[in-house]
């Protein structure tokens, strides 16, 4: 089984680091001309350096529709689209203002949402396009420690359903990714307390944070970002063109489903 993507151009939002840099890799390793997206030009710099190839950077904040406008003036049209960008902060429901529900909601789905409303018409008249949202299993096991993050996730999982069945039969497929605990920066970041305390690796201290806060978790330990990536990479490709519409999970097993 070979990925080709060679002759694709794909946008990654939120993708100077983590999931998502990690994906516009295994993208661009595919071939695809990959177009990387962020809020800090060097942490895009050092990215697009890391990709190499046929990289660039778009510099955006995808939190308002400013920053959409000068994301899609930058590059009109893409044949596969990563809606990565996205923030999670723990605060208690109680303790948990609009100001924080507003920022999750902009940028976790408000953003997904003007690049559909742009980018999937354009996929239409091609006859091909590749769709993919970044959920989480947080979707279904919503976090007690930050109920506004799960309430985002499934917005995302239900407007992917959604958008499938808008495009069906166009040749252009939309489906949401779900990780469970993955280490990326933000996770590594959550986790350097705990490791600090303990002397722990970082893969000891992410065994840990499963075991006491994803107990139902059947990997037993976080994943990589390279193992999400390759997920969406699979979504993005010729190989998933009957794939839509679909939750994909790469949750270890956390979400204790049979579906």
């Amino acid at each position: 089984m070979k990925i080709d993507l060679s002759g694709k151009t794909a946008l990654v939002t939120g993708s100077s680091e983590g999931i998502g840099l990690a994906s516009a890799k295994a993208l661009a390793e595919a071939g695809a001309t990959v177009f990387i997206n962020g809020r800090s030009r060097e942490k895009l710099e050092a990215a697009v350096a890391q990709i190499g190839g046929q990289a660039r950077a778009i510099l955006a904040d995808l939190a308002d529709s400013a920053g959409h406008d000068a994301l899609v003036g930058q590059l009109p049209q893409a044949d596969i689209v990563v809606s990565n960008a996205g923030i999670f902060q723990p605060s208690d429901f109680f303790e948990s203002s609009d100001d924080i529900w507003e920022r999750h909601w902009q940028l976790n789905v408000m953003a997904g949402v003007r690049l559909a409303r742009h980018y999937l018409p354009g996929m239409e008249n091609k006859g091909w396009g590749r769709f993919i949202f970044l959920g989480s299993e947080s979707a279904f096991n919503i976090p007690v420690e930050m109920i506004h993050y799960g309430v985002t996730k499934t917005a995302d999982v239900a407007l992917a359903r959604g958008l499938a069945k808008r495009m069906a039969g166009t040749g252009v497929t939309v489906n949401s990714v779900l990780p469970g605990p993955t280490l990326s920066e933000g996770v590594t970041a959550m986790l350097q307390e705990q490791r600090e305390k303990t002397g722990q690796s970082l893969e000891a201290a992410g065994a840990e944070f499963v075991k006491q806060n994803r107990p139902t978790s059947i990997l037993r330990r976080a994943a990589t970002v390279d193992e999400v990536a390759n997920m969406i990479v699979y979504a993005a490709s010729p190989l998933a063109s009957a794939t839509t519409g679909a939750a994909l999970r790469v949750d270890g097993g956390v979400i204790d489903t049979l579906m």
